[in-house]
């Protein structure tokens, strides 16, 4: 993939995001930066808690901030780990991101210069819509 200054900047929020992730159980940062159509790049990192399930995913951070913004269209997220190889979102991000962006792109980076990208609906063939809850 090209790097575009789009995606260099929001690879650079990504970064600084995970800097400020806490994972004191997982010692996994993530960080992530999410472009609005627009343009506007928000940025979150993952949140752990002792009561496992409380955690939050830097991807469902970013989209918060995002949607709290007003923010609604997006075409790129950005999700930058230190490890070895690029990381694509959980399934429960993937489910989050597909209701707002299903032709998102994704790229993925490492802090060792790995980069991967992919589009969202190749990562969540088939996702839960808003047309799922259609009564029949």
């Amino acid at each position: 993939m090209t790097r575009t200054r789009a995606t260099e900047a929001a690879g650079a929020a990504a970064m600084a995001a995970m800097r400020h992730a806490y994972a004191p159980y997982s010692r996994f940062r993530v960080g992530a930066a999410l472009q609005a159509a627009d343009g506007t790049v928000v940025s979150g990192c993952n949140v752990e808690n002792a009561a496992f399930p409380s955690g939050t995913c830097a991807e469902r951070g970013a989209l918060s901030a995002a949607i709290a913004r007003g923010l609604r269209d997006f075409d790129l997220l950005v999700v930058a780990t230190e490890a070895a190889d690029p990381t694509p979102p959980c399934g429960m991000c993937r489910q989050a991101l597909a209701e707002f962006a299903p032709a998102l792109v994704v790229v993925s980076v490492t802090t060792g210069g790995k980069e991967a990208s992919w589009v969202l609906s190749d990562l969540l063939p088939h996702p839960f819509t808003p047309a799922s809850l259609a009564h029949s």
